[in-house]
């Protein structure tokens, strides 16, 4: 059984941390539908964004059952370590730090990835967010800064020394960005060298895939990202294969069809209509991607402009035409 600090999870597979896509929503709905573990988008650790509206949208858990994992970024680690504070009094049951964001706006401020070319920062970032809260502190990371880089192991061990409780570790570089296909070995090296929980990330996308990285890599879990996209049941169909072997079915058509309306329907709800409704244009694009004529659907979708307008759209448009799901 999976353990982070104190908890046990009810299954290997997490739902990796996504900005602009794991919103509680989204992070409500993959947890229904068998997701271990889902950590929050990103918040910045900067004090003044506190108070500011996506800032108090990502940080709130109405209705978001155990456990609940924020993630927080930053550089300083005072600040970080407020901010870990903050959002545990905010109803944050662990504490995630972001050193795996490869994007250029999160690295220009030495955050993300761009923390593991220093690895006294690190340390001082580590130490301080763990000695600030008394629940669980976990890390995502990538293998290191560049292919010529990788210091994914040294991190992890200062990881641990510093008294993190788990490891997620994407398997590309700072450099790499999404391109090319990911590296597992890094991550095995990264298993065989620390005792804590690692979860191995990067170009999982299906339950025999996340089984083949587990028996590479000897990994405690896998964390799905980009693939949950349109897929919210796909965590728990990988939690399953992991469990028993077998592939479980995805969802019927019909099922789809309400897991999709209620998920536009509660992201309407948390954000409004004039935001929710924008919102929901990327979920839909994704839901929609496998359908016959998915560029026209999602550009007819796309102009839609009232919350009651989309629901209709997808009541008359979706149809399960692919094969999403893989047979048992």
């Amino acid at each position: 059984m999976l353990k982070i600090g104190p908890y046990k999870l009810s299954n290997r597979v997490a739902l990796a941390p996504m900005a602009g896509v794991t919103d509680l929503p989204f992070r409500r709905l993959c947890r229904e539908l068998g997701a271990g573990l889902v950590v929050s988008e990103m918040i910045s650790s900067n004090p003044q964004l506190s108070h500011t509206r996506k800032t108090r949208l990502r940080t709130q858990h109405d209705r978001e059952p155990a456990l609940r994992s924020v993630q927080i970024a930053g550089s300083d680690p005072d600040e970080m370590a407020a901010a870990a504070r903050h959002n545990v009094t905010l109803g944050a049951q662990i504490i995630d730090i972001n050193m795996g964001c490869p994007a250029k706006k999160v690295c220009r401020k030495a955050a993300g990835s761009a923390l593991l070319q220093d690895q006294s920062l690190v340390t001082a970032i580590l130490q301080a967010v763990v000695a600030a809260v008394d629940v669980p502190v976990t890390l995502k990371i990538r293998t290191g800064t560049s292919p010529q880089t990788r210091t994914g192991v040294q991190i992890a061990r200062i990881a641990e020394d510093a008294g993190i409780s788990a490891l997620a570790v994407h398997g590309r570089t700072r450099a790499c960005k999404f391109r090319g296909a990911a590296e597992y070995d890094t991550i095995a090296a990264i298993v065989a060298a620390t005792e804590f929980p690692v979860y191995a990330n990067g170009d999982i996308t299906t339950p025999q895939q996340a089984a083949a990285v587990i028996a590479h890599t000897d990994a405690a879990g896998v964390m799905i990202g980009r693939a949950a996209q349109g897929q919210p049941w796909l965590c728990g169909q990988i939690a399953s294969y992991l469990d028993t072997g077998i592939t479980a079915l995805a969802p019927t058509s019909e099922r789809q069809l309400d897991i999709i309306l209620r998920h536009l329907a509660d992201i309407h709800q948390f954000y409004g209509d004039f935001m929710g409704v924008r919102i929901a244009r990327k979920h839909a694009g994704w839901y929609l991607q496998h359908q016959n004529n998915a560029a026209d659907l999602r550009q007819g979708f796309n102009a839609l402009t009232a919350p009651e307008d989309q629901l209709h759209y997808i009541k008359l448009h979706f149809c399960q035409n692919t094969a999403q799901g893989i047979a048992a």
